[in-house]
This record gives structure tokens, C-alpha cells and sequence, in this order.
């Protein structure tokens, strides 16, 4: 049997990155929880994340940076973005970059858990 996959949560606000590991973990998922982008490509091992939870503004090397640099190094797992940031031009930057989704903050639990459901059967 193949070990669950996990779902990483990037974020750099602590309250929202403590929130979305207890729903992940409510839900029945094993999370990671990364304070930046940084932290994030530093852990170095992706084989086992199923899905990124990614903030779209962060201080350093914003999501969306993030998503292009994954975008060039396999494995690429799915990105399901949160933002406060709703215009149209940073949505069809992630959607152009190949996120399975554009949420905005405060975001609706039943949808996030829709998402990291269809993420993680990928």
C-alpha cells in the first residue's frame, strides 16, 4: 500500500496556517505547514505532496513565483491558491500557470475540501 499524500500548506500568517493544518488534518489528510515559499523549496522532498494550499502574496518570493518555479522541476502537484488579492489579471496568472484553483479568502470550507479531494485523486 502507497503511503498517503500530503497536503502542504504555505502561508506566511500563522492564525491561517494553524486553521487550514487542523481542517487538513479534521478532513483526514497528513499536512506540512511552511511559513514562506522559501521554507517551502528548502524542505526539498515534493514526492509525497499531493497539493499546495498557496498564498498568493507573501513577503520574499510571492505564490505565484512559486507556482513558475514548480511549473520547471517534477514532480509538479497541484496548486489550489488563497487570496485576499481577488483582481483578474493575478487569477489568470495562477490559472494560465495550471492551478486547479482560485480561492478567495475567507474561503468557503465545503469548496477547499472539494478542491483538495480533487487534487489529491489526481
Amino acid at each position: 500500500m502507497s503511503s498517503p499524500l500530503t497536503v502542504a500548506i504555505v502561508d506566511d500568517d500563522d492564525a491561517i496556517r494553524e486553521a487550514l493544518d487542523s481542517l487538513v488534518k479534521s478532513c483526514g489528510y497528513t499536512s506540512q505547514v511552511f511559513a514562506s515559499a522559501e521554507d517551502f523549496l528548502a524542505h526539498g522532498d515534493r514526492e509525497g505532496i499531493g497539493c499546495i494550499l498557496l498564498d498568493v502574496k507573501m513577503p520574499g518570493l510571492s505564490g505565484l513565483e512559486l507556482q513558475d518555479r514548480l511549473n520547471h522541476q517534477p514532480p509538479k502537484p497541484p496548486i489550489i491558491f488563497m487570496t485576499s488579492y481577488r483582481d483578474e489579471k493575478t487569477r489568470s496568472s495562477a490559472m494560465d500557470g495550471g492551478a486547479l484553483a482560485f480561492l478567495a479568502k475567507p474561503v468557503e470550507v465545503d469548496c477547499l475540501i472539494h478542491f483538495i479531494e480533487v487534487a489529491l485523486a489526481r
